[in-house]
């Protein structure tokens, strides 16, 4: 074969990878709407249909894609929505307005527009601190408040917490090799998600979170650092459980048995195997005080431990989310 030809050949392979990518669409069964909040501020909505009570998904720093393939399953029982949060996504990307207040704000102005009628609201990880504001501001509003590893207090510290001290110098190490993510195409680092970290997001979401290179690979993220910062870190807000006046169901991702912790982490001396039951015991008595916390506002709150689960438990135990959020919705008033 001449060089000629050779040449021609791989531009056929690059623009034949290049239009694959391009094509790319997402399967998830969602219409995408945009609502406007704050008077300019678009949001994305995607809307996965289904009939009965409204469900609306609320992330922290992810897209409501993330949610892609969970939501078609809560469709089979609920009207189920999701909402991306402004800097994030096809979300618009203004440089203020990421305090907690002002984003449960805009998820109010988006269950207007939708005309919502006591919705049940979920959120996932620090949008549980959304949840907790619209459930304490506005419990009129709403149907029920579900947490999936959403009630933590951002303001604490570890001292806050009255901790056991860990000798995090004799931890055993780990015998999982270290993350490897394989960035060849999306489809091979969601594999490697799944191998890595036990869920794999979907992967319209991935392409929320990375540009698309023109060979199909994945290229630099797309997450500002400075929104995440305004989302994370510089929103901390203590929660306020006392006000919330709706029913609440609380699941939390719990550590399994010391058993199979320790087989992870393989003591290889009786100093190794203290420091491990120390980090055992604080992480133990971190989620307990969430929960006492939780209860002490709403005394009346279901509260479901799922062992060895993400913090993306949707993914990682979906089936524990569904049954759990299927009961909680049955408990409700009809809106």
């Amino acid at each position: 074969m001449s060089q000629g030809a050779t040449w021609i050949g791989l531009l056929a392979t690059m623009v034949m990878l290049a239009l694959s990518a391009s094509e790319w669409r997402d399967p998830s069964p969602h219409q995408t709407r945009f609502v406007t909040v704050d008077s300019s501020v678009r949001l994305e909505v995607l809307d996965w249909g289904g009939q009965g009570r409204p469900i609306v998904l609320l992330g922290c720093y992810l897209t409501a894609h993330v949610y892609d393939d969970f939501a078609p399953k809560l469709a089979r029982r609920f009207r189920v929505y999701g909402v991306t949060r402004r800097g994030l996504g096809a979300s618009d990307r203004p440089p203020v307005g990421y305090s907690v207040p002002r984003s449960a704000n805009d998820v109010l102005e988006v269950l207007t527009s939708l005309k919502l009628q006591k919705p049940i609201l979920v959120g996932t990880s620090c949008g549980g601190w959304v949840v907790t504001e619209l459930g304490s501001k506005h419990s009129d509003r709403l149907g029920g408040l579900v947490y999936l590893q959403g009630t933590e207090d951002p303001t604490m510290t570890a001292d806050d917490y009255g901790l056991p001290v860990v000798d995090y110098a004799h931890l055993p190490p780990s015998v999982k090799p270290p993350p490897a993510p394989d960035y060849s195409t999306f489809e091979a680092y969601r594999r490697s998600q799944q191998r890595d970290a036990g869920v794999a997001f979907p992967q319209a979401e991935l392409r929320q979170l990375f540009t698309a290179q023109p060979d199909g690979s994945v290229g630099p993220s797309l997450l500002s650092p400075v929104v995440r910062r305004a989302i994370t870190v510089d929103a901390r807000t203590k929660p306020d459980f006392a006000d919330i006046r709706v029913p609440v169901l609380a699941l939390y991702r719990s550590e399994p048995e010391f058993a199979d912790v320790a087989r992870e982490r393989p003591p290889r001396n009786a100093q190794e195997e203290a420091a491990l039951r120390q980090q055992y015991a604080a992480d133990r008595a971190m989620l307990s005080r969430w929960e006492r916390d939780l209860r002490a506002g709403v005394p009346t709150a279901r509260i479901v431990e799922l062992p060895g689960a993400s913090i993306y438990m949707f993914l990682s135990n979906e089936a524990d989310v569904l049954r759990e959020v299927s009961a909680f919705a049955a408990t409700l008033k009809a809106p």
